[in-house]
Parts: structure tokens; sequence; C-alpha cells
């Protein structure tokens, strides 16, 4: 099992799933490797507005724009006071990791610069922390069936509104998150 690569997967939570800040969430794999993994967890939306993040960071907004409707989402528990932003597309930005063909993680301050002066990506999900694992960490907690893995699409990260992204990735299986058991078996 060490040798798979779940990078661009969604991570779906178990209902069994005891760690609060995984309960009932979608997390897309942004990087897995022989160092660990690295997700950020998109169906958390926090009380936090794009607009309220951008006065934070001391970054003044075009007037013609608008971001008190747009979510800051709870990406993790790890680095929870750093932004990370998924975006599609990829884009040229200070620091960016290739995430799949078209979606991009950055998080420098010049995408939300460019974001406020309306000439970000036209997707992105904005996000505060990250998810974490150390290698092996990830393969052995899907051993435990703590989660359950399908490629992720990118019309659920940003087409959909938050709280139908988990159901949709659950639909990708075939499966509605309320017929699921909390009881692991093994063959």
């Amino acid at each position: 099992m060490n040798s798979v690569d779940l990078t661009q997967h969604f991570l779906i939570a178990m209902p069994a799933m005891a760690d609060p800040h995984f309960a009932k969430t979608l997390t897309l794999v942004c990087e897995h490797n022989e160092n660990g993994a690295l997700g950020i967890i998109v169906n958390r939306p926090t009380d936090l507005s794009l607009q309220g993040l951008l006065e934070q960071v001391k970054v003044t907004p075009d007037p013609q724009q608008s971001f008190s409707s747009v979510p800051v989402h709870f990406g993790g528990p790890v680095q929870v006071d750093r932004g990370f932003v998924l975006h599609k597309p990829q884009g040229s930005w200070q620091s960016t990791l290739k995430v799949g063909e078209d979606i991009g993680l950055t998080t420098s301050k010049d995408i939300l610069e460019a974001a406020a002066r309306g000439e970000g990506p036209p997707q992105m999900l904005i996000t505060l922390g990250y998810a974490g694992w150390a290698p092996g960490q990830l393969e052995h907690e899907l051993a435990q069936n703590a989660w359950l893995t399908v490629p992720a699409r990118t019309d659920i990260l940003f087409d959909l509104p938050a709280e139908e992204r988990l159901p949709a990735a659950m639909q990708l299986l075939g499966v509605d998150y309320a017929n699921l058991s909390d009881e692991a078996g093994h063959a």
C-alpha cells in the first residue's frame, strides 16, 4: 500500500471518524508521496468572509468588488493562521503547488491581491489551515477504514455549495452517506 498516490483524490470521512476536525468532511488530497500527504478540507465554511480575510491581511479590494458573500473555509487543523487558495486554472503565482492538470494550491499573498483587484482566478476556494499526514499515516488510516477515496472532480470543488460537496462525492461512488455503517468490516 506504500506506492498509492492519492493526489487529486477526495477523502470522504467515514461515519465512525472520531476526530472532530475530520468528522463528516470531504478533503481534497493536494499532494501524496513518500514524505506524507497534504490535503484541504473543502466542505467546512467558517463565519469569516473573504472580505474579512482581506481586511486582516491588509489588502484593500477594488471598490467595484464585493467579497462579503465569499466564505473562507476551515482547511484543516494545521497552520490555521495561514491561508491556502485552491484555484482553477493554476496561473503563475509566487508559491503554487500543482495539484492536477488544472488545479493549483497557492499560499502566497499575491493571489489574494489579484483577487482583490478582480484579476484572480475565476474559480477559487479559500481556506485557513490544511490537513497533513506523516509518511505512511494516511495509508494506515485507509487500512483502518477511516476514509473512502474517489478521484476528485473540479465541478464538485468549485460549482457546488459547501454543503452539497460531500453528498456529491459520495454519489461518485454510488453510495448515500446516510447508508454508510459505523462498523468496519474486513474480508
